[in-house]
């Protein structure tokens, strides 16, 4: 579903991405693992097209979309869930939902809550509630669901168990397997590794904008890899 070819992202003279090569199968879920400031958060950007590349190209399903701008790559199948949620907490559940799917056919939309409330029934008893009055664990299964009403092929979900206690950590990570279950690609961005690895089909680590092991998840687990990129060691 997805490629990454050699993509090298700046920001000014600060490299964050160094020929960084990445695949994700159709279905799958990929997690990137790593330490703060490792280029994680900005591998997902600039696959979504909010980072331009200075080497590199992407690939989407056979399609080269490396000079594709971001909204029509929504329109090609990707969303982004940001860090933060980033919810609109004056709107309605339901309106937040409704703005996810902006792109969508009136059938479309339709299908799209109908998705959201049978993924997360606890926002389809909050529809009509603002989101501002919603748990934190609730902000985040609507951010998710708001980025599923554009009906991705590929979901890039950045640190969304962050500020969740552990009851609603488990249960975001469970709704994302059940997303990947239904067809949709995950590429997760994670903190904590630990729930990520037990989630993911194929892992990364990133140290420095670069990959230092990646494989499946039990393989990099036992590495120690993990370890030593959060610690530092």
């Amino acid at each position: 579903m997805l490629r990454l070819e050699g993509i090298t992202c700046a920001y000014g003279p600060v490299v964050a991405v160094r020929d960084l090569h990445l695949e994700a199968p159709r279905s799958a879920i990929v997690c990137v693992l790593g330490a703060n400031g490792a280029g994680k958060s900005t591998t997902l950007k600039a696959i979504a097209g909010l980072v331009a590349l200075r080497r590199g190209r992407i690939w989407l399903a056979g399609l080269d979309i490396t000079r594709v701008r971001a909204p029509q790559r929504v329109a090609l199948g990707i969303a982004l869930c940001p860090e933060g949620r980033r919810i609109f907490p004056e709107f309605t559940v339901e309106e937040n939902l409704r703005i996810g799917g902006y792109a969508a056919s009136r059938r479309g939309t339709a299908a799209g809550l109908d998705r959201a409330v049978g993924l997360f029934p606890r926002l389809g008893e909050r529809l009509r509630q603002s989101a501002a009055t919603l748990s934190g664990g609730e902000q985040q299964m609507l951010a998710i669901a708001r980025s599923l009403m554009s009906g991705p092929k590929l979901l890039l979900l950045d640190e969304p168990s962050l500020g969740l206690a552990p009851i609603a950590m488990r249960q975001i990570f469970a709704r994302i397997r059940a997303i990947s279950g239904e067809g949709t690609t995950v590429v997760l961005v994670e903190q904590n590794a630990n729930m990520a690895l037990r989630i993911a089909d194929y892992a990364y680590v990133l140290a420095n904008g670069r990959v230092t092991i990646e494989g499946p998840p039990q393989a990099v687990s036992a590495s120690g890899v993990v370890e030593r990129s959060y610690l530092g060691a």
